[in-house]
């Protein structure tokens, strides 16, 4: 017993330096030119303001390099345990390219990304190339050392090792046995010592406090603008739908007892006219019950509401829930409408034949993930869905991630806290 268990130890262990090694290394080929390309386009872009032709491209520029950092963060949550929360200011739905562009210059975050892209093509590159340079360099030892060094009658440097004869070669795979062993220490650590760069880097540098009361701030502000227009939605759909056939019923039932003895036939014909009225009324009603909170949301909670959300879809939709308990109301709320936005988004949009949903909970936080097949090109941006789903979630401190390059696949992360 005692050695199946030390087994499963080292088999656990050897796959968790295998997975660092390879995300290390998907890291590191996304990371270099992935932000080779945004530092240059931004660099190019922000140049060309004075012509006016950065004035336009610019506010789209700095969309993608904010999609890259939000990339990296979500990564560095999933994959590395480190928190890095975005601090972008809200910029108002309306707003011209001009205002759009300035106003994302004058965001201290915008400077935090752009200094983040050139560290992340250099020290970033290496800390990500390390595991898997760490992992895989002690095989090229030990090739040596079974005869791959007679390929270099010159001799060959393997690390500080001269490989000339049989016996450096033996020297070249004790080096390699070495490295291997550090392998099984360090790896791990490299990648965290990647994602920790990147929080150093692209997290906020403002006090901790005084950058709290600032998103606070700003996401109180949308939330009241958001429950005000959501206010004023119920009263518009009461106003025009059920207030008003409620009226008419009334009316219609002040008729029939005006007709109910000289014209019984025209009464009964109101009759049945105001019965539909009533009923038209109550199925509206209903449905703007449903739109403030679910009933299958209230009762079953998020799980059971995010299923039935997608067998009304017009669009093939898999749904895969993972939550061991049920969260706060709020929270289950939230995270429902933003799916459904979503969905709703992926729908009209993407031109997709198929949407995957992913839900599950993992350390403290409520994570959904919607992909679908379409064409992508999603961003967050002024007048975009996206842009009130990130609202929405910014509300409970949520995270909203979009990776939709052209052609797609597009795949919308949300993150919120949750207890």
């Amino acid at each position: 017993m005692t050695m199946d268990t030390k087994n499963g130890s080292g088999r656990t262990t050897g796959r968790g330096i295998g997975l660092a090694a390879v995300r290390g290394l998907a890291l590191a080929l996304v990371s270099l030119p992935g932000a080779v390309l945004c530092f240059c386009l931004s660099l190019v872009s922000i140049a060309l303001i004075p012509i006016g032709v950065g004035i336009v491209t610019t506010p789209y520029v700095l969309t993608g390099v904010r999609a890259f950092a939000n990339a990296r963060r979500v990564l560095a949550a999933e994959w590395g345990g480190v928190r890095i929360p975005p601090a972008y200011r809200p910029l108002p739905e309306d707003a011209n390219p001009w205002a759009r562009t300035f106003g994302m210059l004058r965001d201290p975050a915008t400077w935090r990304d752009l200094r983040w892209l050139p560290v992340d093509m250099t020290a970033g590159f290496v800390t990500a190339l390390l595991p898997a340079v760490l992992l895989l360099y002690p095989l090229e030892g030990f090739a040596l050392a079974i005869g791959l060094w007679r390929v270099f009658p010159d001799g060959y440097w393997y690390g500080f090792v001269p490989v000339t004869g049989q016996a450096s070669a033996f020297g070249a795979a004790a080096l390699g046995l070495v490295l291997l062993f550090l392998a099984h220490f360090l790896t791990p650590r490299l990648l965290g010592v990647h994602f920790r760069l990147t929080r150093a880097v692209l997290g906020s540098n403002q006090g901790e406090l005084a950058e709290r009361v600032r998103v606070l701030t700003e996401t109180r502000r949308d939330a009241v603008d958001t429950s005000a227009a959501e206010l004023r939605r119920i009263e518009r759909d009461l106003h025009d739908g059920a207030q008003a056939r409620l009226v008419a019923v009334g009316m219609d039932l002040g008729t029939i007892e005006a007709l109910l003895d000289k014209d019984p036939a025209r009464a009964k014909e109101l009759i049945a006219q105001a019965r539909k009225s009533s009923v038209e009324a109550l199925t509206e009603l209903r449905e703007l019950v449903r739109g403030i909170h679910p009933p299958v949301l209230a009762e079953r909670g998020l799980g059971d509401a995010v299923r039935a959300l997608a067998l009304r879809l017009p669009v093939a939709t898999e749904v895969s829930v993972d939550l061991p308990g049920r969260a706060e109301a709020p929270v289950e709320s939230a995270a429902y409408f933003a799916l459904s936005e979503v969905l709703t988004n992926a729908v009209k949009h993407s031109g997709a034949d198929r949407i995957w949903v992913d839900l599950h909970r993992a350390d403290g936080m409520l994570r959904a993930t919607v992909t679908d097949n379409g064409k992508g090109g999603a961003v967050i941006g002024a007048g975009s869905g996206l842009a009130g789903v990130e609202r929405r979630l910014g509300t409970f401190d949520g995270v909203l991630a979009v990776s939709s390059p052209a052609g797609g696949p597009t795949m919308v992360t949300m993150e919120i806290p949750c207890a």
